[in-house]
Formats: C-alpha cells, sequence, structure tokens
C-alpha cells in the first residue's frame, strides 16, 4: 500500500477508520442495553443490587475492556487517515515550492 497514490491510501484508510468507528460506536450506543439485559438475569432483585452486581462482574469488565479496544483501535486508525493527509499537503507544499523555484 505504501506505494499506491495517497489518494487511494486515504480512501482505504478512511474506510477501515469508518468501520472501526462504527464498530466502537456500536458498542458504546449498546452499553445501557447490556447493562439492562445483564441485570435482568439476576431476576427479581432490587435494580440497585442488579446494578452493582454486574458492575462488579467479569462479564462486564470484559464488555467495557471490548468497549475501550474498540474504541482505542479507531483512534488510531483516525490518527493513520490524518497522517495521510498530512503526507498529501506536505507533497503539495513541496509541488508549489518547486514550481516557484522553477519560475524564478
Amino acid at each position: 500500500m505504501e506505494n499506491a497514490p495517497l489518494s487511494e491510501q486515504f480512501r482505504l484508510a478512511a474506510e477501515e477508520w469508518v468501520d472501526a468507528d462504527s464498530a466502537a460506536n456500536l458498542l458504546e450506543e449498546t452499553k445501557g442495553a447490556v447493562l439492562s439485559r445483564m441485570m435482568a438475569a439476576y431476576g427479581d432483585i432490587a435494580v440497585s443490587r442488579a446494578e452493582m452486581n454486574v458492575k462488579a462482574s467479569d462479564a462486564w469488565m470484559d464488555h467495557l475492556q471490548k468497549m475501550l479496544a474498540a474504541r482505542k483501535k479507531a483512534a488510531l486508525l483516525k490518527v493513520k487517515v490524518d497522517y495521510i493527509k498530512m503526507r498529501f499537503q506536505e507533497w503539495q507544499s513541496a509541488e508549489a515550492n518547486n514550481r516557484a523555484e522553477m519560475r524564478l
């Protein structure tokens, strides 16, 4: 991919970032639903007790860790997209400088 044009590198990196961001958003948006389902599994006990039990569980910690890992992946891919943009801007600036020097 390093030899591909910057526009193609950007397109591929952006698609990868969009997929990762979407996955992270899905986990974040369903956090409340997951909590509710896990609380419902405790049956007919006080809501506060069920919430405490769920939030103390390994399953809840696993869910939070997946959420954070997905957000981290998306953030790193966003940085990759931004890096490709910066490389393009540097190339564009260098080309403009070359054209200016040739006119002199």
